[in-house]
């Protein structure tokens, strides 16, 4: 099954379907991001995810006007995505936090704006408020109502396309059944330990572009258990990247890329940032991809505990 290097979004903008994740860089020394992306676009990417709750849009920026500076870029060769935090979640304060975003990022304008979680939490200064017992404060938006401040933010052209992360399909819905402009792009958890079929057939039906993040279960997550599957040690997923002449992380790339999502894979390794995008030259037949699917075993590695007691808590329900 051939691959193409963009997909289009239902308003005719081109995602390049390998993008630069930026998050999962607990351990990472300042800078590090920075050199990452720049590293990633020299490689030939032309897609970086970030975040406003990352705290990395200023390096992200730095690197982008870098490449921009040495002749390697365009603005518009670039597709950039931030997204809108929990504390932001009031109308007025969606462009608010995106024009500061953009400071950041040394950018007129992004690409894709997503709404980060469909949970809110109180806003200020401080990116996870809590209480005097360590609890996290929440507020409670309508969903609709946040969704116009992310209309208004492409209403004034801070940003050219708008979405959503981590909603239900009861969620994804809603938005759209409220929607002015209708979400175009969703980012949720996809790999091979969580295929979210389901989720992903719900917002592909409804013409949103399915953006994977988490490709690899993020082996490298603090949280993880002593009894947690590994992915890059499963015998199918090593027998299949041996008969490839590939890396287990790129067969695990290929077969999200062949579901027909967008990924972001994470590092800030140069060589696995290459191999991460060294994607186009094989290909998985259709026995290859059904071995990758049986090694679902719908373990979600984001739970978002923090927000668990929210009534907008996405994963109450199957998807």
């Amino acid at each position: 099954m051939s691959v193409s290097k963009t997909v289009t979004l239902p308003g005719g903008a081109k995602i390049p379907s390998v993008g630069c994740g930026t998050w999962t860089v607990w351990e990472a020394p300042p800078g590090a991001v920075c050199e990452a992306v720049k590293t990633a676009i020299a490689e030939g990417y032309r897609h970086v995810d970030c975040a406003w709750a990352y705290d990395n849009e200023d390096e992200v920026g730095e690197a982008i006007e870098a490449k921009i500076k040495d002749g390697t870029v365009t603005r518009n060769d670039l597709f950039v995505t931030t997204k809108l935090w929990d504390t932001a979640h009031r109308r007025g304060a969606v462009t608010e936090q995106l024009k500061k975003a953009l400071v950041k990022l040394k950018l007129d304008y992004i690409d894709l704006y997503l709404i980060h979680w469909p949970t809110s939490l109180k806003e200020g200064d401080k990116n996870f408020p809590q209480d005097e017992n360590g609890k996290h404060i929440f507020e409670f938006h309508d969903l609709l109502d946040t969704w116009k401040g992310m209309e208004d933010a492409m209403d004034a052209g801070l940003t050219r396309n708008i979405g959503i992360s981590n909603f239900n399909s009861q969620q994804v819905q809603r938005v759209i059944d409220g929607a002015r402009i209708k979400p175009c792009n969703i980012q949720i958890e996809v790999n091979p330990f969580f295929s979210n079929t389901r989720l992903i057939d719900f917002c592909q039906e409804r013409g949103l572009i399915v953006t994977a993040y988490s490709p690899f279960g993020t082996p490298n997550r603090p949280w993880k258990n002593s009894d947690d599957p590994v992915l890059f040690e499963q015998p199918i997923l090593k027998e299949i990247a041996a008969a490839k002449g590939k890396t287990p992380a790129q067969v695990c790339l290929r077969f999200l890329l062949q579901r027909g999502l967008v990924i972001i894979p994470k590092s800030v390794t140069p060589s696995r940032i290459k191999e991460n995008f060294q994607l186009f030259d094989f290909e998985l037949s259709e026995a290859e991809m059904q071995q990758m699917f049986s090694l679902n075993r719908d373990f979600r590695v984001y739970e978002q505990d923090i927000v668990i007691d929210h009534p907008e808590y996405p994963f109450k329900i199957p998807f």
